[in-house]
């Protein structure tokens, strides 16, 4: 039996955050703080230092404005300025309020221009992180995901990053921090009550926004999974845009998309009016909260306990305490929705990659190239066996094809062979090599593939053909595209080898298509070629000249013909007969003919379908007919 595979390596500093602050900046933390990235740390350090700077400057603000108010106001009104002194202590107080001020938004910037090096930095490492595990997962995740979807998970998941940095290290501790600060002061200056009527504000306006903005996400929570199958409505339709025409179903098509835009619609209304109620809760508490601590202030002016100076400095302290608190309540929602963006995103990286690289895995050494199947069983689900006992060899430059009819599994046997599975029983091996003890990257770079339909990048056909091998020259991009006989097709386009060829490559017809998927494989020069249904979706003409070509390439290589025109593989040194996840038959194209099984059969059924089409006789049983 063999072991159970590891975790993606890239991905393990992750934890789920489920929705706690604490796990998501636990899970940033490796980023944030990286082992191997001394900058990064020195930046981190220098931003908390400024940040601690700025609050203190702030703090110093409200006590510079005090003393410059006592010091204008006269004698008997409480302050201390006297005859002579009113001008030149105002001054210097005035200045330090200024620079007070001035230093605090010099401190705040500095903060943020060292910081968004490390919060970018942080963005990109782990956006590269999901890139590169979304690329490890196997093809069953890929069949199954919905594009649409995906990418606005991505989106809003690395934008989230930044916003959860931002709000957090740079407005909820230091808020937090200006609070203890107030009330400290507060209660040194004057007493407990105006330090204790502030905490009970600040804590009831906390406390409400939570409860309040925690009833609200589920509000947030449906405008994030209705916008999402609205946009993988509007993608999918787009991507079949030609399908959705041929049907006439462009309004089919739009009211799906309206049904998916009304449920985001109404969503979005119940989170505006939860909103509005938020703001109203907050702006009641506030308001309560600074009329009480007012109130006391003016009372001890009348009193004479308290100075014009002490009643400006409360009132400063509140409305430079509570300007950042108003913003607070935003500043939570924006944080919740952060982590429900980040959580969305992090669950891709839970998924199971389904197929890794042992740990012990080593590149694959090609000698020769012989390719094996030893009694390979697979299924994609284990309830419906695909390939049953699958035995066969391709000798080192030899070509072996495999026909059948649809739903035998022959596209499986390219799946496994590429290791987009793993099998649930036997063994592929290459030159005496199992496939499960190599690693993916080496095992792919020795395989090239023409596959039935060629994909093609949205970018110029240069870039398509050296994808192949990227960082190839332009001489070896042209030399590759005149082996595949493209070349001068090429060169008649308008812009040469910088014609972009559209979605999809939908610019093109389906042979040039081939021909550039050709060419990108004769630039990878692999060890061991792959033609899976290379020219089914061909006319016939287009067809005999793309075999030439495959020919071409093939010679001397270790070669496996995937088809289902047995026209297409007469030469093959070996042809394999699969039927119902079985090899039923096997040998030379003459010899399975004079057989008469099932290999004859259909290869007749062909031959009397093609005659049909051109009028023409059909030929016997057994005779070889003009390809």
């Amino acid at each position: 039996m063999r072991r159970s595979l590891p975790p993606t390596s890239d991905t393990s500093a992750f934890t789920r955050p489920s929705g706690d602050l604490r796990a998501a900046i636990r899970s940033l933390g490796p980023y944030i703080w990286p082992s191997d990235s001394l900058e990064t740390r020195v930046r981190v350090v220098l931003a908390m230092l400024l940040l601690i700077g700025a609050k203190v400057a702030n703090v110093y603000v409200p006590i510079f404005y005090k003393h410059a108010v006592d010091a204008l106001t006269p004698a008997s009104a409480g302050g201390t300025a006297g005859p002579g002194a009113a001008v030149a202590i105002p001054l210097g107080l005035i200045v330090a309020y200024g620079l007070a001020r001035v230093t605090s938004l010099v401190f705040a910037e500095l903060r943020d221009a060292v910081f968004a090096t490390v919060a970018q930095r942080t963005i990109r490492r782990v956006a590269l992180s999901v890139f590169r595990h979304l690329h490890a997962l196997s093809l069953r995740f890929h069949l199954e995901r919905q594009t649409g979807g995906l990418t606005r998970s991505l989106e809003r998941g690395t934008r989230a990053i930044e916003s959860l940095l931002r709000y957090t290290l740079f407005s909820i501790v230091p808020t937090l921090v200006e609070i203890a600060l107030v009330c400290a002061i507060l209660w040194k200056l004057f007493s407990v009550w105006f330090a204790l009527a502030t905490f009970v504000t600040v804590m009831g306006y906390i406390l409400y926004t939570f409860f309040v903005s925690e009833w609200r996400i589920k509000f947030r929570r449906l405008m994030n999974d209705t916008d999402s199958k609205a946009n993988t409505k509007a993608i999918d339709s787009l991507l079949n845009y030609e399908t959705v025409k041929y049907f006439g179903n462009e309004e089919h098509e739009a009211r799906r998309y309206d049904g998916a835009l009304q449920s985001y619609e109404q969503a979005a209304v119940r989170s505006q009016q939860s909103l509005s109620l938020l703001n109203v809760g907050q702006s009641a508490i506030i308001s309560l909260g600074l009329a009480v601590v007012m109130g006391m202030a003016a009372r001890g002016i009348v009193d004479g306990s308290m100075s014009l100076g002490d009643f400006v400095l409360v009132n400063t302290y509140l409305l430079q305490l509570y300007q950042p608190l108003n913003f607070f309540g935003v500043v939570y929602r924006e944080i919740k929705q952060s982590l429900i963006d980040i959580e969305s995103m992090v669950t891709l990286l839970a998924v199971d990659r389904e197929v890794a690289d042992d740990p012990g895995a080593r590149p694959l050494a090609v000698d020769g190239a012989e390719l094996r199947f030893e009694g390979v069983e697979f299924g994609y689900d284990a309830r419906r066996p695909i390939l049953k006992d699958v035995s066969f060899t391709v000798p080192a430059g030899k070509t072996v094809a495999i026909v059948g009819p649809s739903g035998a599994g022959k596209s499986t046997i390219s799946r496994l062979l590429f290791r987009f599975y793993d099998v649930n029983g036997g063994r592929v091996l290459i030159d005496g090599q199992d496939i499960r003890d190599v690693t993916q990257s080496s095992l792919r770079a020795s395989i090239g593939i023409v596959p039935q339909d060629t994909v093609l990048f949205n970018d110029t056909v240069f870039y398509n053909i050296a994808y192949g091998r990227p960082g190839a020259s332009p001489a070896e991009v042209e030399r590759a595209a005149r082996l595949a006989h493209i070349h001068d097709f090429i060169m008649a386009l308008p812009d040469g080898y910088q014609t972009t060829v559209g979605e999809r490559g939908l610019k093109l017809s389906g042979g040039e298509k081939q021909r550039v998927a050709i060419a990108r494989t004769i630039l990878k020069d692999p060890a061991i070629l792959l033609f899976d249904e290379a020219t089914s979706a061909l006319d016939t003409h287009t067809e005999r000249e793309i075999q030439a070509n495959l020919r071409e390439v093939s010679r001397g290589r270790t070669t496996l013909v995937i088809a289902h025109r047995l026209s297409t593989v007469i030469d093959a040194d070996e042809i394999l007969v699969l039927e119902a996840g079985r090899v039923i038959e096997r040998g030379h194209h003459a010899d399975l003919l004079a057989a008469r099984g099932a290999y004859a059969a259909l290869w007749t059924r062909q031959q009397e379908a093609s005659q049909a089409s051109t009028g023409g006789p059909a030929p016997l049983p057994g005779v070889l007919a003009p390809t």
